[in-house]
C-alpha cells in the first residue's frame, strides 16, 4: 500500500518545476555525499577556528570594541559549554595580547584559516559539479583573501552593533523617542548578523567556481542558498543549543570534553547547512542552463 501510494504521489507530482527541483537536489546530496564531506570540513574548520579566532580578537585591540561584545551578539545561538569555551579563549587572548600575537596569529591564521575555507570552496564546487582548475596559489590565495574578509566583516558587524546603538540613542533622544528607538534596536540587533551572513555566503558560493567553468553566477542567483544557509544555521544552532543545554548531558558522558564534542557536533551540523546551501544554489544552475 505504501508503495502504491509513492508511485501515485510521483505520477500526481513528477511533472511539477518544485519536484523535479527537490529530486535533482536530492539526488545531489546523496551523490556528493553530504554527510561525510560535512565530516572533512569540520576538521579542517577545528584547525582553524582558534588561530582565526585569536587574529580576529587581535584586530579587535585596534578598535573601542571590547572583545567581550562577541559573546552578547555573535555567540548567543550556541550552546552553553561551547560559549563557555569559546569565552576561555577570548578572555585567555585579551589578558596576552601583544602586537607580537597578533603577528604570529595572523601567521598562523592564515595558513590553518585559509585550509578550511579551501575546503569549503572544493565543497561548493563539488555542488556546482565542476573540477577546481586553479592553480594552487590561486586557490590557497581566494583562500586567504575570504579568511581576511571575514574577519574585516565580522568587525564591521561588531561595529554597527554597538556604535549604532549609542549614535541611534543620541539621534532618538534628541527628539524625546528614545523608548521608539529601543523597539527599532531590538529589530536590527536581529537583522543586522542576518544580512551579514547572507552576505558572506552569497559571495563565498558567487566566487568559489573557477571562471573557466562558465557559470557566469550573478549575486543575485547565488542568495537561495544564502539565505537557507543564514537562517538554517541559526534556526539549527538555536535547536541543537536547546537541547544540548537542556536534555544532551554530555559532560557526564566525556566529562571535561563536553564542550569540545558539542562544538565539534554544531561545527558539522553548521557544515551540512552551508553544504546545502551550496547543494540548492547548484541545483538552481542546473535547471537554469537546461531551459
Amino acid at each position: 500500500m505504501d508503495l502504491k501510494l509513492k508511485d501515485n504521489f510521483y505520477h500526481k507530482y513528477k511533472n511539477k518545476r518544485w519536484f523535479e527541483f527537490l529530486d535533482e537536489l536530492l539526488y545531489r546530496i546523496k551523490d556528493d555525499e553530504v554527510p561525510a564531506i560535512g565530516g572533512q570540513l569540520t576538521y579542517f574548520l577545528i584547525l582553524s577556528i582558534v588561530p582565526f579566532l585569536m587574529f580576529f580578537l587581535n584586530l579587535l585591540k585596534y578598535t573601542s570594541i571590547s572583545g567581550l561584545e562577541i559573546s552578547d551578539n555573535i555567540l548567543i545561538t550556541i550552546p552553553l559549554e561551547t560559549q563557555a569555551l569559546f569565552e576561555n579563549i577570548i578572555k585567555e587572548t585579551i589578558n596576552s595580547s601583544s602586537e607580537t600575537l597578533l603577528s604570529f596569529s595572523i601567521l598562523l591564521s592564515i595558513w590553518t584559516g585559509s585550509l578550511g575555507i579551501n575546503s569549503m570552496i572544493k565543497a561548493i564546487n563539488r555542488a556546482y559539479n565542476v573540477e577546481t582548475k586553479r592553480p594552487y596559489w590561486r586557490a590557497r590565495a581566494l583562500s586567504i583573501i575570504f579568511t581576511i574578509v571575514l574577519a574585516f566583516l565580522l568587525v564591521l558587524v561588531l561595529a554597527m552593533l554597538v556604535f549604532g546603538k549609542i549614535i541611534g540613542e543620541k539621534i532618538f533622544t534628541k527628539f524625546g523617542a528614545t523608548h521608539v528607538f529601543y523597539h527599532i534596536w531590538e529589530f536590527l540587533r536581529m537583522i543586522i548578523p542576518i544580512v551579514a551572513m547572507i552576505t558572506i555566503f552569497a559571495l563565498l558560493y558567487k566566487l568559489s567556481p573557477p571562471h573557466e567553468e562558465n557559470l557566469n553566477l550573478k549575486f543575485n542567483e547565488t542568495l537561495p542558498g544564502a539565505i537557507f544557509a543564514s537562517l538554517g544555521w541559526i534556526i539549527a544552532s538555536m535547536i541543537f543549543s536547546f537541547y544540548a543545554n537542556n536534555f544532551g548531558n554530555y559532560s557526564k558522558i566525556y566529562g571535561s570534553l563536553g564542550g569540545i564534542i558539542i562544538l565539534l557536533i554544531w561545527l558539522y551540523i553548521a557544515n551540512i547547512v552551508i553544504i546545502l546551501g551550496g547543494e540548492i544554489n547548484g541545483t538552481y544552475t542546473y535547471f537554469k542552463k537546461k531551459k
